[in-house]
Formats: C-alpha cells, sequence, structure tokens
C-alpha cells in the first residue's frame, strides 16, 4: 500500500510551477524519457531510495546540515530558505518533516568527510599573479591556433588525445601535460572550444577571442569561469567563497571533493587565485561578483606592440607582445618559432604559398609587411614572396562538368609528376586528354597536393581561382535549455493527467495497491443518512466503481460502492 508521504508529496509536486519541478526533476537526474503516468508515479519514483540519494548528494552544506539534524532529531526542518529549498527538492514536507524514504535511506548515505584544514600557500605578489595571466592567456591562445591548424583528438573519456597533447608541448604551446589538459578544459568551459566527432574543434566565439586584446581576453574568460561554478561555492553577489572551503560544499557528495579539486586547478591555472587561495588584487571585483579591474590588471603587463622587426633571414621579431590581430594575420605567413614577450616568426616557401592559399596575395603580403615592419621589407623576404606568388597556381584543380575533379597545370612535365607521386595515389589520378581526373573531392584534391608542397591553387567551375581555407571551425554552443524545457513532454503529461479531485484519485491509487497485495484496511464508509461507519477487510477486487474484499469482523465477503469510501488506512 502507498505510504502517506508518498501522497503528500504527489499532491505538492502539483502545486509546483514547471520551473520548479523540472529543477526538482535535474537535481534528482530523472531521465527526460520516464514514463511517469502521473504524480502519483512520480511521488513513487522520487521516495525510492536511489534517487533520495541523489537528492541528497546535491544538497550544499547549510541544507545537508539542516536536514541531517532533523532527521537524527526526528524534529521538522525550521522554516526558512532550508526548509524551503528542501520542500522543493521533494526530501521534506511543507512543515519541515522528512519524508519516511528519507529517513530509512539515511543509513545508506555515506557521512561527510572530516574537514581538513588547508594550509594556505604563499601570498603572491600583483605583479607576479599578472604575469601568470599573461602567460596562461599567450599559451590558450597558442592552444588554439593549433587546434585551427589541426583538431584536437579527444579519447573516450573526453581527454585530450596523448599525441596531440606531446605535440603542444613539443611546439612550446604548453608546458607540461596537466597545463595541457587544464588550458583545454578551461577553453571548454569558455566556449572557445567544441567537442564534434570526438576532436576538439575552435568555435567562431574562440576565432573572435583570438582578435581581442590580452587583458580583454583573460577576462572574458575568467568570467565565464566564475559565473559557471556550482551554486554551493558562489556568494549571494555572484563571486566565489574562498577556495580553502570548496571541498565543504556539498558534504554527502563523494565525487564532489575531487571535482572541488579540478575546478579550484583551474581558477588557479588561469591565475584567478593564488598559492594562498585569494584572488589577486586587480582581480577583487571579479571574486566579488563584479567585473575586474581591467586598468590595473595593464599596468603589470608588458604593453603590447603593433610593429616588428623583419630580417634578413626571413624572420620576424616582435620586441613585446604583439598585437592579437596582428598576431593572427602574420601566423598565416609565417610560423611563430618562439613564445616570449619578444617572439619570433620565420617564414617559409610552405608558409607563404599557405598564406597565398588562404586569399592573399603578392601585393597584399607586401603592403601588410611593410606597414608592420619597423626595418622595412627584407630583399631576401620579397624575393620569397615574389618567387612563391609566381609559382603558385600553376597547379589548378577544380570540378569538371561531370561532377569529377580535374588537376591542370602549364607544365606538362609537373602534371607528369604529380600523376606518378606516390603520396598522391590515393585520389586515384587518371589522365584525360591533358588533364588529371579523379572521383575525390576538389578539396580533398587541394589539399593532399597542397601536404605535397606542390603549388595548388582551388578554381571554380568556370576555372576562377578561389580562397581554401582549412581550418574548421565549430558554431558557438547554444546555452544549455533550461529545465522545463528538458522535461517539456513529461511535465505536459503529468498535467494532463492530474485529476481535479486529488483525494479520489489518490484514493483510486490506494485502492489498487491494497487489492495486488491484498492488504487488510480499516475503511471509513460514508452510509445513506450522512454517518460515518467503520469496517474492516481484506481488499480482494476492485472493479466496475466497487470493492470487494472479506469482512475480518463478520467473516463475511463485502462489497462497496468506492463512491461512498471517504478514506482509508492500514488496519
Amino acid at each position: 500500500m502507498a505510504a502517506p508521504d508518498a501522497r503528500a508529496l504527489a499532491t505538492l509536486l502539483a502545486t509546483l510551477d514547471d520551473a520548479s519541478l523540472g529543477v526538482l526533476l535535474h537535481a534528482r537526474r530523472v531521465p527526460p524519457s520516464a514514463t511517469w503516468s502521473d504524480y502519483f508515479d512520480a511521488a513513487d519514483a522520487l521516495l525510492d531510495a536511489a534517487s533520495v540519494l541523489r537528492g541528497v548528494a546535491d544538497l550544499a552544506r547549510p541544507s545537508a546540515e539542516a536536514l541531517r539534524t532533523a532527521v537524527a532529531g526526528g524534529q521538522p526542518v525550521p522554516a526558512g530558505e532550508d526548509r524551503d529549498l528542501l520542500t522543493r527538492h521533494g526530501l521534506v514536507d511543507p512543515e519541515g518533516h522528512p519524508y519516511g524514504a528519507v529517513i530509512a535511506a539515511w543509513d545508506d548515505i555515506p557521512a561527510p568527510p572530516a574537514e581538513e584544514p588547508v594550509a594556505p600557500g604563499p601570498a603572491e605578489s600583483a605583479a607576479h599573479a599578472a604575469e601568470r595571466a599573461f602567460a596562461a592567456s599567450t599559451s590558450l591562445a597558442d592552444l588554439l591556433h593549433s587546434a585551427l591548424a589541426a583538431p584536437l583528438a579527444r579519447i573516450g573519456s573526453g581527454a585530450l588525445g596523448a599525441a596531440d597533447r606531446r605535440r603542444l608541448i613539443e611546439t612550446g604551446a604548453v608546458e607540461s601535460p596537466q597545463a595541457a589538459d587544464e588550458l583545454l578544459a578551461i577553453a571548454g568551459v569558455a566556449g572557445l572550444v567544441s567537442d564534434v566527432d570526438r576532436h576538439w574543434f575552435v568555435t567562431q566565439r574562440g576565432v573572435r577571442w583570438l582578435a581581442t586584446p590580452t587583458v580583454t581576453r583573460w577576462h572574458d574568460v575568467a568570467r565565464r569561469l566564475r559565473d559557471t561554478l556550482p551554486e554551493a561555492v558562489r556568494t549571494p553577489a555572484g563571486g566565489w567563497l574562498p577556495v580553502a572551503g570548496w571541498r565543504a560544499a556539498y558534504p554527502f557528495d563523494a565525487a564532489w571533493p575531487e571535482r572541488a579539486e579540478r575546478l579550484s586547478a583551474l581558477l588557479g591555472r588561469w591565475a584567478m587565485i593564488g598559492p594562498d587561495g585569494d584572488a589577486p588584487v586587480w582581480a577583487h571585483p571579479l571574486r566579488d561578483g563584479e567585473d575586474g579591474d581591467e586598468t590595473a590588471m595593464q599596468a603589470l603587463l608588458p604593453a603590447e606592440v603593433d610593429r616588428v622587426f623583419l630580417q634578413n633571414d626571413l624572420t620576424a621579431i616582435a620586441p613585446g607582445p604583439l598585437d592579437p590581430l596582428l598576431d593572427m594575420r602574420l601566423r598565416s605567413m609565417a610560423l611563430r618559432e618562439s613564445r616570449a614577450q619578444a617572439s619570433t616568426y620565420r617564414f617559409t616557401a610552405e608558409s607563404i604559398n599557405a598564406a597565398l592559399t588562404a586569399g592573399e596575395t603578392a601585393s597584399s603580403l607586401r603592403e601588410f609587411l611593410t606597414a608592420l615592419s619597423l626595418t622595412g621589407l627584407p630583399q631576401p623576404l620579397e624575393y620569397e614572396i615574389e618567387r612563391a606568388s609566381h609559382r603558385h597556381g600553376s597547379v589548378r584543380v577544380g570540378p569538371d562538368w561531370s561532377g569529377r575533379t580535374h588537376v591542370s597545370a602549364d607544365d606538362s612535365a609537373l602534371l607528369q609528376a604529380i600523376a606518378v607521386d606516390q603520396a598522391l595515389r590515393p585520389l586515384g589520378l587518371v589522365e584525360d586528354d591533358g588533364v588529371l581526373v579523379t572521383r575525390s573531392s576538389p578539396e580533398t584534391t587541394f589539399w593532399m597536393l597542397a601536404d605535397a608542397r606542390y603549388p595548388v591553387t582551388a578554381v571554380g567551375a568556370d576555372g576562377t581561382a578561389r580562397a581554401v581555407d582549412r581550418h574548421r571551425v565549430a558554431p558557438d554552443e547554444q546555452s544549455a535549455p533550461a529545465a522545463e524545457e528538458v522535461y517539456g513532454p513529461l511535465l505536459e503529461r503529468l498535467r494532463a493527467a492530474h485529476a481535479a479531485d486529488a483525494d479520489a484519485a489518490w484514493l483510486g491509487r490506494e485502492l489498487e495497491q491494497a487489492v495486488r497485495s491484498h492488504a487488510v484496511l480499516t475503511i471509513v464508509v460514508r452510509m445513506p443518512d450522512g454517518t460515518e461507519r467503520e469496517v474492516t477487510m481484506e481488499a480482494t477486487g476492485l472493479g466496475g466503481g466497487r470493492l470487494r474484499g472479506r469482512d475480518r469482523g463478520a467473516d463475511v465477503e463485502r462489497t462497496l460502492p468506492v463512491s461512498s469510501i471517504a478514506s482509508v488506512r492500514p488496519a
């Protein structure tokens, strides 16, 4: 037979609005595909021991302590915010009494770990913290540039693949495997990368982020990290509580301490907190729920530069942090070699050819580099640009009228070399009337030829050149839907099934369960004259609006109209 508190919970669920009920279902990790028919099904499921354990694990320390005290002392939770929250989460009734299922499950709830005092580290100067913030922002930018060139592989656990982690370290983008993992996690939280087909791709937001100044970059990510922290470690003003107390924020969640360590590590990696656990002085407003002091932070960072020294050895040296927008364009035509405040870029035939492929011209390259240079355009670099532009486009790749891809060149010897190149065998190139044709797509053919270092250009069906960008950028991730949207169909079904006469609906459920278990009930029956009479009987059948059973007192079979039953209780 259904417990009385299940009926009370079902009645409470019916009074909640969609937003509150959605939050409750999310906290209990109810799948949106749950097949509940009505609020009574929902109450039964939410009072299941496993669901209760999930609900308790989701409680922040104040509410968890209030519930623990109520269970241990047999007293209701005092009126206030904690009672309201526990009621909305389906753990206590509106008067603050824990439901019987909560009390019964309490022995299976692990005791919260003892609060271990955390010894704070040394205090950090504002200048050193700003230096760490600059290094983190620069390293994350390098990681995103690497992901633009080649998406980062994601293994089954969601972590960065070992080969890509090693590549990032070898190129100097990150300093260690831990730094790679933490910076990628930060990028994911900030929406700068997105998981697509088991790879991490830079999002459109990430591309825009790369073009913003360093201080703005840092604050954009810091705000996102702060705003996505769990509620139990946030302040009412929107900041965050002292990190030393985070491990105790969710006392009944066994997985929380590890998660708290991971979150504090991300804040430390991004220089939002120092070794002592506190925010740098220029980040105090951010810690308190406001915007950080960008001016104070900028004063501690080296000034960004907008000019470089172009050298005869085909290198460019930036005497300080290069303006991010200029850095992005310079990277499109040169390889960044050193990653420090004074960075070095190297021009090669391949890097210049890649810029031409992406839409640059010899004229646009010369114009940009001349304006960027403090030393003019060195003759060796100008020669390399002219040579690359002269060769660029001597091999053309595009679609033909039949849907195949054709490869053409003015130099027949070059075309013959392509035809016999073993690296291009997967394309299945076949000679046809002075050109090579393949059934591979124009994009695939183009990039295989480019990777084989042929001076290739892409053309359209009409033969005109077109720019090809190898970077695959993921769309920005949409914000997560509200809980009531996730559970929309389920909530609609519960509302539709809700009867206007909840007492009659619950009585029917009680009688059905009593019949299934052959329970002995004390039934209060309304007599025709308005009086009430109690009958003790074993329920044996229900149908046609009548309850059948054996009267224990008279030892006879009785049939009672359900419409005459006022209430039932266990005998």
